[in-house]
């Protein structure tokens, strides 16, 4: 078996150096980790994951709770964006991942779970926030960092909601639209609550009346709700029918854009639509889709950054809330009522 020591022999450095540079640290020169990297590499080199756990206490593995209500499982095109880039992240930094299955949980809680697992942290995303079982582990000794939900004393990385939804307003207000309806996920959901304020606080200050019936809810990543409501929009008479709807998110829309064409009617021809995440779904419909792209791979990036620094620094930690904004897919599903620059002349 390689050890440390014959690493370092055939580099003619020091076992301390060797040791650091293994573990890319910064204190060690880019030519000096490279050289034993590949060294160890070449010398078929094993890390021994039980010796360095008992040297530094952790078992070098990070839980991942994930459950998603709507069953779309890991086939979840935004939060399995952000899972990847946390697991890349993760992995770079010598962290394995485990998920925190809820099919275990007749059996033990969350917490217990984490605990039987020995991970030392855990990454929060798409779960109900509300659970007690949740809200143990959260106020447990274990490391947690959230995702799109805020506890205290915890850090989280959040998209940015309500700017998100912000800039889809006023994207349709400056191609002309001044009757603008928002289809959005389940009322109690906090990323709903976001999303909302950012609606109206835009139409607002953009002095646009939204008749309370231009405000629906359905539920995300599920296409069916999307499509009723949508039928309750355009059974309203045409003078007040809304002309750009805006939508939970790439997938509720297909149910939409089903309804809006049962009625006679084209997309970004008759009638303006967005969705909202920048799926690789929505390049693909045609016309390419307007949408709202959230930065998935800095989200899940930071989730690990912050996670792991908790992990290997507990008394240099202070709760954050990390704001990650995207940025609007200009598509061609919102069509152009009047000339953006003489909208913009009245804003």
């Amino acid at each position: 078996m390689v050890k440390l020591k014959d690493i370092a022999e055939m580099c003619k450095v020091s076992v301390a150096t060797v040791s650091k540079a293994l573990k890319g640290d910064k204190e060690i020169s880019k030519h000096t980790i490279d050289l034993v990297q590949k060294t160890a590499k070449s010398m078929g080199y094993i890390p021994n994951a039980s010796a360095r756990s008992l040297k530094t206490n952790r078992s070098y593995n990070i839980g991942i709770l994930f459950i998603d209500e709507a069953n779309s499982g890991l086939k979840h095109e935004y939060f399995s964006a952000i899972l990847n880039a946390f697991k890349v992240n993760a992995e770079s930094r010598g962290y394995d991942i485990t998920f925190i299955s809820e099919s275990l949980k007749n059996y033990t809680s969350y917490y217990e779970h984490a605990r039987y697992r020995n991970v030392d942290g855990v990454v929060i995303a798409c779960v109900d926030f509300k659970d007690p079982e949740v809200i143990r582990l959260v106020e447990s000794e274990v490391p947690t960092v959230t995702i799109d939900y805020v506890y205290n004393n915890s850090t989280a990385i959040m998209s940015d909601n309500a700017h998100g939804v912000e800039e889809l307003v006023r994207y349709a207000y400056e191609l002309g639209h001044r009757q603008i309806a928002f289809i959005t996920g389940e009322a109690d959901k906090d990323v709903t609550k976001k999303r909302l304020a950012g609606f109206y606080k835009t139409t607002a200050e953009l002095k646009l009346n939204v008749p309370l019936e231009y405000i629906k809810h359905a539920r995300y990543i599920t296409p069916g709700p999307s499509g009723l409501m949508t039928r309750e929009l355009l059974a309203l008479p045409v003078e007040k029918r809304p002309t750009c709807i805006l939508y939970p998110d790439d997938y509720a829309i297909l149910a939409g854009i089903t309804e809006i064409e049962k009625h006679g009617l084209t997309v970004g021809k008759d009638i303006s639509i967005a969705g909202y995440d920048g799926s690789n779904l929505s390049k693909l419909f045609r016309p390419i889709l307007t949408t709202y792209k959230q930065n998935t791979e800095e989200i899940g990036r930071l989730a690990s950054e912050k996670l792991i620094d908790l992990i290997e620094n507990p008394r240099l930690f202070i709760p954050e809330q990390l704001i990650v904004s995207g940025e609007i897919q200009k598509g061609s599903t919102i069509l152009a009522l009047i000339d953006a620059r003489e909208a913009s002349k009245s804003i």
